[in-house]
């Protein structure tokens, strides 16, 4: 047995976890489990508590070794746990050094429990060549690694550090390679993809990237992004939606809360406005096009009609995939220090926001029937259309494939085919 990788959180951690397997195991590293963490909330780090917990009654002589972002913002947290062997910091888990270093250190007896650096000091991101997505039927390029803004309630800058983008030359090369290896979907991923290149020389766009590979890598046949931050998209990004078919219609927005005040208490760049805007005219280049979004219920300070704004606006943007956070303050962030809600007041919020999406999926999957899509395979019977759509397939089918299928159904959740 060599080494398992646990991972919570983001697309980016799915993706980093496949460059953490390898470099363990060429480390050295065997009968190992890497906790790979998410910071994001606090429930996201009680979770990993709670499973590293169970690994070690599970596996009680494997080495457990705890990474990711909650790693990094709080590894005292982590270095307490008994259940722990060592804690890697964000800036080591895709590197041979940090790997060997933490191998090097079971074998001495007075070895510190933890290695992590400042991740501020981090400068630079390089392209990780990852052949094979274990379990995915997709491939996911990572463009860019953390963060220049300062969103009240955001703790990812302090576990991801500065905003760093990978050359764009290294990335059509990934992608062609992955291409090579039969994927027919690649996913470009970061922490905040449309900050991309601001960092390289000449200062290139997310829009200029995405052109790019579609016309270097011509095999491709399906690009997507991860989410977005909409104020951030160029015209280049545009134009491609409108001009490309291979890019996938379905946007996920970094959207947060429909209010402008809680907007700007959240320090985010955008207004509802710029939202509904952007919404409407991705449209008109690409009516087919979906979006989903992440939204915070109970944010500090929140009224009940700044909240209504909120669950307005998904039906003005036309939003169909929703990931709803109740608000979680995490320590250090000046959110932490504003005026709270109370949990059952963000708890019924919350629920609220959900039963609004679940509503705008079941419309959504009702206009889908009668369609036929282009649907990507995925294990277990199931796959995803162009639109990011979950479908159950009438028949299992190998991983990977992209097929022609009418949509006869749904079950609120997702698309049937008869």
């Amino acid at each position: 047995m060599s080494v398992d990788v646990v991972t919570f959180g983001c697309r980016l951690n799915a993706a980093e976890s496949e460059v953490i397997r390898r470099e363990a195991e060429r480390a050295g590293f065997n009968d190992t489990v890497v906790v790979n963490t998410c910071a994001v909330t606090a429930e996201a780090v009680r979770q990993a508590r709670q499973a590293i917990r169970a690994l070690r009654r599970d596996r009680p002589q494997a080495k457990i070794v705890v990474t990711g972002c909650a790693a990094q913002t709080e590894p005292q947290t982590f270095i307490a746990m008994a259940e722990t062997d060592r804690v890697l910091g964000n800036g080591e888990k895709l590197s041979a050094v940090g790997w060997a270093q933490a191998r090097a250190m079971f074998d001495l007896d007075d070895a510190p429990k933890a290695i992590v650096g400042d991740i501020m000091a981090v400068k630079e991101t390089a392209a990780h060549l990852v052949d094979d997505f274990a379990g995915h039927t997709r491939a996911f390029v990572q463009v860019q690694n953390g963060c220049d803004h300062r969103c009240t309630f955001c703790i990812i800058p302090f576990g991801r550090g500065n905003s760093r983008s990978v050359p764009m030359g290294a990335l059509v090369e990934d992608v062609r390679r992955l291409v090579a290896k039969d994927y027919r979907e690649i996913v470009l991923t970061g922490v905040d993809i449309t900050s991309y290149g601001a960092d390289l020389p000449g200062a290139p766009r997310l829009g200029g990237l995405v052109k790019q590979i579609l016309k270097h890598v011509p095999e491709l046949k399906r690009l997507r992004l991860s989410s977005i931050d909409s104020v951030e998209a160029d015209r280049d990004l545009l134009d491609a939606f409108a001009s490309d078919q291979r890019l996938m219609p379905h946007l996920h927005l970094s959207l947060q809360s429909g209010d402008d005040l809680i907007l700007k208490r959240m320090r985010r760049r955008h207004l509802r406005a710029d939202t509904i805007a952007f919404c409407n005219e991705v449209r008109r280049l690409r009516p087919d096009t979906v979006f989903g979004a992440d939204l915070i219920a109970g944010f500090p300070t929140e009224t009940e009609e700044m909240f209504q704004r909120s669950l307005d606006i998904v039906d003005e943007c036309g939003l169909t995939h929703l990931h709803v956070f109740p608000f979680s303050p995490r320590p250090g962030t000046p959110a932490a220090r504003m005026p709270q809600l109370s949990h059952p007041v963000i708890k019924e919020r919350a629920r609220r926001l959900r039963e609004r999406g679940a509503l705008a999926l079941r419309r959504h999957l009702d206009s889908e029937v009668g369609t036929t899509r282009r649907v990507l395979t995925e294990a277990g019977g199931t796959g995803r259309t162009e639109q990011f759509t979950p479908v159950l397939l009438a028949a299992p089918a190998a991983p990977g494939n992209i097929l022609d299928l009418k949509m006869a159904a749904h079950d609120g959740k997702q698309l049937l085919v008869s």
